[in-house]
């Protein structure tokens, strides 16, 4: 692989939480979110960058084939469309507890949206899994998480990984061709010094990278669990990533300034932008929620 190029802050955002990058190829642009700031981003492949504010914190976002984004919120699974300035709570699958949020989620290879919900005071494991249809069916997938982050799906879709960030540990599922789920088992479990696995994508290769939180990186890693490179960054706190550009070979990072002191954020003045890297790969195209 060649040596990849030094992260570039591409949007300083200095965003509060940012999260959840997403390519949406039909706009050549990147989404992002700012959590905990209530704002989603927009860079378009020509540097135009465009803001909005929501009106409920937003954990993740992913285009629709009909428009729009399906999206986890603090109040369930929404319906959002920028243009139109709707922000429309769709239901909730856990009212029965209201200390929860959303906090990531992606498509899978079929166009299904899979969500994680946390505690969000991150105190106890109430966070569980969900995925979500195209015909409004919920589905609980898997449940007793702290922080739960990503998911992410190989190329032909049959395994899903998902972290367990608070207990530094990367899960894998088999998917068979339906896109139901087999049972859980461990696939790396990181170490004190590592950092926390935050955020994550697949590359065409079939290998993970994810954002360390605490960890001032992104790590590539093989299918079979071995680590493979390792991207510095200029700020501590690397949320998500991924990837993006007509080529798909460009590796957006988002990252956070939450919980930096006055002395950190002297030392790290993009701690909350968008950073960009080359990975010296390419990755997948997002798959549009079906509905």
């Amino acid at each position: 692989m060649p040596d990849p190029s030094p992260a570039r802050c591409v949007a300083d955002v200095k965003a509060v939480l940012g999260e959840g990058p997403v390519w949406v190829a039909g706009e050549s642009a990147l989404y992002w979110l700012d959590i905990k700031g209530r704002m989603i981003f927009r860079l378009s492949e020509s540097g135009e960058r465009a803001q909005w504010e929501t009106p409920f914190r937003v954990g993740a976002i992913a285009p629709k084939e009909s428009g729009g984004f399906i999206a986890g919120t603090e109040h369930g699974f929404s319906d959002i469309d920028l243009a139109e300035g709707r922000f429309e709570v769709l239901f909730d699958p856990e009212e029965q507890l209201p200390g929860n949020r959303f906090n990531d989620g992606k498509t899978d290879r079929l166009g299904n949206f899979w969500a994680g919900t946390m505690d969000d005071r991150e105190k106890q494991a109430l966070g569980s899994l969900y995925r979500l249809q195209a015909n409004g069916a919920c589905t609980l997938i898997d449940e007793g998480y702290k922080v739960t982050n990503g998911p992410a799906f190989s190329p032909d879709g049959r395994i899903m990984y998902h972290n367990d960030s608070a207990l530094q540990r990367t899960y894998a599922f088999d998917l068979d061709e339906e896109g139901n789920v087999g049972e859980r088992r461990d696939f790396i479990q990181f170490a004190e010094g590592d950092g926390y696995p935050d955020g994550m994508t697949v590359d065409s290769q079939g290998c993970l990278w994810i954002a360390f939180w605490d960890g001032w990186c992104v790590r590539r890693i093989s299918p079979e669990g071995e680590r493979l490179a390792e991207l510095r960054l200029p700020t501590a706190r690397p949320t998500s990533c991924a990837f993006g550009g007509p080529r798909l070979d460009r590796l957006y990072v988002t990252s956070a300034s939450i919980g930096l002191d006055a002395d950190a954020l002297a030392n790290q003045p993009f701690a909350g932008g968008l950073f960009l890297l080359d990975p010296g790969v390419t990755g997948l195209p997002t798959v549009p929620f079906a509905g």
